[in-house]
């Protein structure tokens, strides 16, 4: 059902059979995996990289003179110098590993909050942001007795910039915003946004929430001008409990550490501690080993994809998803900005979003249900929550078909 130039591109079926739980079932039914926006499922590639470092290579990293110590530090070190690529950065000494997106932008909060926010001084987030790029500015505020201000959203899902540019004063020290909505699909103008910032001062922050972005459409940290970026591997077809903080390296050597412990140190005594050069200054513990791998292989895999044959599948999936969502009585598309990612959140008139989900689990199809981590935004929209299916690049529109039948059978139960 594809068209040529998607079959040129893509072989959708051989895809599919690198991904295991693809052809599992779930409910006695073939599984038809929709919360992408959640987490990802992982390749073949991925699972037996982490398997193979277990197997033939785990050890502790940095400290070890044996030979797999040395091959560990230097699969850990491979994964950053690949990220740093990934999204253009400067160097592997911008690249921080952290467990997740919440943890990379908790770390920025924080260590640059510390030394850079103070009483009076204002930060900017939108309405549409999830609560791990909202939450941390909140408490940051609380201790700094800093002023909160928020971007609003349009009806269609949109930030408002004209509402923004008037955010702006001479106080603003912070703007975060995410890059791609997790509830509604959403692709932000960043590039805009953080040069509208920088021309208001040179000095205000610029952090980018990528944690949708960055499996979706190829990331340039530097083009898009942002003092830091953060991501998750897990969203990107990588392992859980690895995240990535990128931050200009002249930011990150002027704050001071998020946590303190071993490896991020440089000289200890008791009557003074030095720290370690970065990125190892913000990395104290023993580190996830297992996830840089699994990253690393992860972004292997999209790589052999293209970021090209990933557009043009997820945006013919999006679309016909969208058309035949929209031919569903009572049902509302939450979300109608022109430049949206394959994440399309819904409602139903008069039906629980919670009693959707589980009919929709008996028959086989995975979707995710609720506020989506974005409370306030749902409280804008005046709803409780919605209906959320995000695709992925082995999604296909075969699947989409059985979901579409799926909910139109719960909508029939439930009305």
């Amino acid at each position: 059902m594809q068209d040529t130039l998607t079959k040129k591109l893509f072989d959708v079926d051989n895809i599919r059979k690198d991904f295991p739980i693809l052809g599992t079932f779930s409910n006695g039914k073939p599984l038809v995996y929709f919360d992408n926006a959640a987490t990802s499922q992982k390749p073949v590639s991925v699972i037996n990289a982490i398997g193979d470092y277990y197997r033939n290579y785990n050890a502790n990293i940095h400290r070890g003179v044996y030979s797999i110590s040395i091959k560990a530090s230097d699969a850990y070190e491979s994964s950053k110098r690949k990220v740093s690529e990934f999204i253009n950065a400067k160097s592997d000494r911008e690249i921080i590993y952290t467990r997740g997106a919440t943890e990379s932008i908790n770390l920025i909060a924080y260590s640059f909050g510390a030394d850079n926010v103070n009483e009076g001084d204002e930060i900017i987030i939108s309405e549409m942001e999830h609560h791990a790029n909202i939450v941390p500015w909140q408490e940051l505020c609380k201790r700094k007795n800093a002023v909160l201000k928020v971007i609003p959203v349009t009806d269609t899902g949109e930030l408002e910039l004209d509402e923004y540019i008037k955010l702006l004063s001479d106080k603003t020290k912070i703007v975060s915003v995410g890059h791609i909505s997790n509830t509604l699909g959403t692709i932000n103008p960043v590039k805009d946004i953080i040069s509208i910032a920088k021309a208001k001062n040179t000095n205000i922050c610029c952090i980018v929430d990528g944690a949708q972005a960055v499996h979706h459409t190829k990331v340039d940290v530097r083009n898009i001008g942002a003092d830091f970026y953060v991501f998750s591997s897990h969203k990107m077809y990588g392992p859980m409990g690895t995240g990535v903080l990128y931050g200009r390296a002249e930011l990150l050597e002027a704050m001071p550490p998020y946590q303190t412990g071993g490896d991020m140190i440089e000289n200890v005594s008791f009557s003074q501690t030095t720290f370690n050069e970065i990125p190892m200054k913000f990395e104290a513990g023993t580190p996830n080993v297992e996830g840089a791998v699994g990253l690393n292989a992860a972004i292997d895999y999209i790589n052999s994809v293209g970021f090209d044959a990933i557009y043009v599948q997820e945006s013919e999936l999006l679309q016909y998803a969208t058309e035949k969502l929209m031919e569903i009585n009572g049902l509302r598309v939450i979300g109608t900005s022109q430049n949206k990612a394959s994440v399309i959140s819904f409602v139903v008139k008069g039906l629980n979003a919670f009693d959707i989900g589980v009919l929709l689990d008996g028959s086989g199809v995975a979707v995710r249900t609720g506020q989506h981590c974005t409370e306030p935004l749902m409280d804008k929209l005046c709803i409780p929550g919605t209906v959320r299916v995000s695709f992925a690049f082995y999604n296909t529109i075969e699947e989409i078909d059985i979901f579409i039948d799926a909910l139109k059978k719960a909508i029939g139960v439930l009305q």
